[in-house]
């Protein structure tokens, strides 16, 4: 089904594959509904444009009939829009995922995306916190909360993140039953791919906490996370907690809940740890995902030898 509130400029038989594309993406291939929005975004935009270039409502064998010059113009209409490289890259693997289940489905067949490349994107490192930055946040997130119970769910959720390296999403997905009280943890990540990730005693105690404060019933099929009302806490309750944070420990703008997963695996390595164990921690499907990791450390490394080493202080006299 369409995300709520999209329409497509298109012709029934295009705006019916489509639906049943998106549909497929969610039930099939399991992606989020961050992917289906944005997806969905990209098509009712990439169909706007096909109706104001061509004079006509999209249909599939306008679809079919599309030359690399139509994909061109789109994406120079895009670029001249100010849309960034990012946007522009997920917009033609959306285009990309259409085309070829369409052609999968026997529907139609265009080869037209083959000619297109998709725009480079810069990589940049992912900005973690420095230790003490981190350990702040655990030492005061609890501070700043509405209610003592709400503090220990905040401190239980944060020190989860940045303990077990989790994505905000894996740990608000997590039920009652799979709240971390052992050693380990399995946690289900994107693509439904499970992990195993070890439980630090920390954590185990943080978790302890919350459960024993909790004013709401925890049933075991239901949120281990709750909201003050003893719904599934909102994602955006969690951010909006850590930019008050940000604000009360002048933390960089980049302090999120993401940078504590970026802060996981940049400690973990900064204190020796291999990349392919990080890699499994994190559940990344590949190892150069990982490796810009290794970026964050070069580059804290230069900055205390440039801090510590004597000679960085001197002037370097020439002969």
């Amino acid at each position: 089904m369409l995300p709520a509130g999209l329409q497509l400029s298109a012709a029934a038989d295009l705006t019916d594959a489509v639906t049943a594309w998106l549909t497929w993406l969610g039930a099939e291939k399991r992606a989020s509904k961050h992917t289906l929005d944005g997806y969905g975004r990209d098509l009712a935009a990439f169909l706007l444009f096909l109706t104001e270039h061509h004079g006509a409502l999209p249909t599939l064998a306008s679809l079919a009939a599309l030359t690399p010059a139509d994909i061109r113009a789109f994406l120079a209409r895009r670029t001249e829009a100010g849309i960034s490289r990012a946007s522009l890259a997920r917009g033609l693997s959306a285009l990309r995922s259409l085309f070829a289940r369409l052609d999968q489905q026997g529907v139609l067949h265009n080869p037209v995306m083959a000619a297109i490349r998709t725009p480079r994107l810069p990589k940049a490192a992912p900005k973690a916190l420095s230790e003490a930055e981190a350990a702040d946040s655990l030492e005061h997130i609890a501070e700043i909360a509405s209610e003592p119970w709400i503090g220990d769910r905040d401190l239980a959720l944060i020190t989860l993140l940045y303990g077990c390296g989790l994505r905000l999403g894996e740990a608000l997905g997590l039920t009652r039953a799979e709240a971390p009280l052992s050693d380990v943890l399995r946690v289900r990540g994107k693509g439904n791919k499970e992990r195993i990730v070890p439980v630090l005693p920390v954590i185990n105690a943080a978790m302890q906490a919350y459960l024993a404060a909790c004013p709401h019933p925890l049933p075991p099929d239901g949120p281990l996370f709750v909201g003050a009302r003893g719904g599934p806490l909102n994602p955006g309750v969690v951010q909006r907690q850590v930019r008050r944070l940000r604000a009360a420990l002048a933390l960089p703008e980049s302090a999120t809940p993401h940078a504590l997963r970026h802060s996981f695996a940049t400690h973990l390595l900064a204190s020796g740890g291999d990349l392919r164990t990080i890699q499994e921690l994190l559940g990344h499907a590949s190892l150069s995902t990982t490796q810009r990791y290794t970026e964050v450390d070069a580059a804290r490394l230069l900055a205390v030898h440039r801090a510590a080493h004597p000679r960085s202080r001197r002037a370097v006299s020439t002969p």
